[in-house]
């Protein structure tokens, strides 16, 4: 059994999709992780929140994939000002691609969020609210294309010291000071 990771993504609504996870999936069980979403490898009879938090305190770190969902024909954001900004052909992801990763940040788990190319970069989406490097992939290339890029290696391997830190310290007695 791997290092309990939790993998959070809006439910895939097209093939694309579904092989970016189950290529990520392999890539993580490969490299000695036990990739756990809420819904697919673990289910709970709470409240959403009260789930997530649960399968969260017993991760190690977080992956959230920001998928496209819900596609704007045409929009714009702060009408009537002088800000504003065309939305036209631009995707929403799912909230919980927001909530999760607040979360996790919040009890101090390692978090990395990979963004599907034309979700908008908003909340914590935006490049540096965690104070991380953010990628985005496109799904007109192969999932194994983006998983043996250089950007992805760099990313994840960061991400992996951070988890492995985790794992040594929850094994370690608290410190007072």
């Amino acid at each position: 059994m791997g290092k309990s990771i939790f993998l959070s993504y809006p439910r895939p609504y097209n093939d694309e999709q579904q092989a970016f996870i189950d290529s990520l999936s392999v890539y993580l069980c490969q490299r000695g992780y036990e990739p756990r979403t809420l819904g697919v490898t673990d289910y709970d009879m709470d409240a959403p929140l009260k789930a997530i938090r649960r399968l969260m305190l017993e991760s190690n770190g977080l992956i959230t994939i920001a998928f496209r969902r819900a596609q704007i024909i045409e929009g714009i954001g702060k009408p009537n000002t002088s800000d504003v900004y065309s939305l036209n052909g631009k995707w929403l992801t799912s909230p919980y691609s927001h909530i999760e990763p607040a979360m996790a940040f919040q009890i101090g788990l390692p978090v990395l969020i990979i963004r599907e190319v034309g979700v908008i970069a908003d909340g914590i989406l935006e490049q540096g609210v965690l104070g991380t490097y953010m990628p985005e992939f496109n799904l007109e290339n192969s999932p194994t294309e983006y998983l043996e890029s250089n950007e992805f290696a760099q990313v994840i391997r960061k991400w992996e010291s951070q988890v492995e830190r985790v794992v040594e310290n929850k094994g370690s007695p608290p410190q007072l000071y």
